[in-house]
């Protein structure tokens, strides 16, 4: 039988990730494994050990292929015919850049109240500063994933 971890031994990292030049997905896939803390050999699914995570740049991520114009979010406001749809475009025009990268990692984690624990250690930054030095992140980089021709900026 394996041993659960109690909430006072667990420890909190935080990682800075600098997204420029940085496919989506990729960097979606990657963060919420570390928001539910799957990095971790103490994960328990049911319990919240997840790390911080510190996006910088932003505005700078690109997308694969044509996703960058052809891509669609969907909402639906409950009523009938209240379906909207928005696009990647549409969202950096507006200076909504992080929303781009924070749907993402929520689609990528399991629905509940377990999971807004797990997106709210989400800090996502436009430019390089960031208010959270006193954590002293752990810097991760992902210059090597980046390797396709068919990348498009935002």
């Amino acid at each position: 039988m394996t041993p659960f971890a109690k909430k006072k031994e667990l420890k909190n990292n935080w990682y800075l990730v600098n997204a420029e030049n940085i496919i989506v997905g990729r960097l979606a896939a990657y963060i919420s494994k570390v928001l539910r803390g799957k990095n971790k050999s103490t994960f328990n699914p049911n319990q919240d050990n997840g790390d911080f995570v510190i996006v910088t740049n932003i505005e700078k991520i690109k997308f694969t292929g044509k996703k960058f114009k052809n891509k669609k979010y969907f909402k639906h406001t409950g009523h009938p015919g209240g379906i909207k749809e928005t696009h990647p475009f549409n969202l950096k025009d507006k200076n909504k850049s992080q929303d781009i990268l924070k749907l993402a990692v929520k689609r990528m984690l399991p629905g509940g109240p377990l999971a807004k624990k797990q997106i709210s250690k989400l800090k996502i930054y436009h430019g390089e500063k960031h208010p959270h030095s006193n954590q002293n992140p752990i810097e991760i980089n992902f210059s090597k994933l980046n390797k396709k021709n068919s990348v498009k900026t935002l």
